[in-house]
């Protein structure tokens, strides 16, 4: 096995893990849905299948991994802008 493919796959492990670990920590009320943590674990796993999936000419896991961390992404952004209105209501 190559460097390259054992860098994929290590990839492709940490991704999942930290899905799970994202997940896990949401169920057990460690982490909020709308909060920096869960999105940004959500992202980056997600990022981290991309790669793994593409490698692997997986295309459909690709696809939806990428609407997956556009879903992150955006949250992260909805939620800096409620959090920027806030403050801008606050004296």
């Amino acid at each position: 096995m190559s460097a390259e493919i054992i860098v994929i796959e290590a990839i492709g492990w940490a991704a999942a893990a930290t899905i799970l670990a994202a997940y896990v920590l949401l169920s057990m009320g460690r982490l909020e849905a709308r909060g920096y943590l869960y999105q940004w674990m959500n992202v980056v796993g997600a990022g981290g299948f991309i790669i793994n999936s593409g490698y692997n000419g997986a295309i459909p896991s690709a696809v939806l991994n990428v609407i997956w961390a556009g879903m992150g992404l955006f949250t992260l952004w909805s939620v800096w802008r409620a959090r920027q209105a806030a403050r801008a209501i606050l004296p």
